[in-house]
């Protein structure tokens, strides 16, 4: 990707993010706690991060704002509608995760 130009490359950046936002809305059957469990990250962290990404450019995004924009729909009726009540062993395996990732000071 270092041949092609900032302009182009972003615009590369940002086509894949929206298929990636494409692709959760599609498998909305995912829950937030596996992809925290496999990828340490979840639907609420790409809202954290555009948030992060808005205010480094001296831009303001509401947190809820970037959740409407990466869940499709208000999060609470995404919420209502979609998220599972997690479960004691995905529990354990987020707490286990969370737990090597403090050893190795993350």
């Amino acid at each position: 990707m270092q041949h092609l130009d900032d302009s182009t490359r972003t615009e590369l950046e940002a086509a894949a993010f929206r298929r990636l936002l494409r692709h959760l809305d599609e498998h909305k059957e995912v829950q937030n706690i596996e992809l925290m469990i496999l990828a340490d990250f979840c639907r609420n962290c790409l809202s954290k991060w555009l948030v992060a990404a808005a205010e480094e450019r001296g831009e303001t995004l509401d947190y809820e704002a970037a959740r409407e924009y990466v869940y499709g729909m208000p999060y609470s009726e995404w919420k209502s509608l979609y998220q599972a009540e997690a479960t004691p062993e995905q529990q354990a395996a987020f707490e286990a995760r969370q737990a090597a990732k403090q050893e190795k000071g993350q």
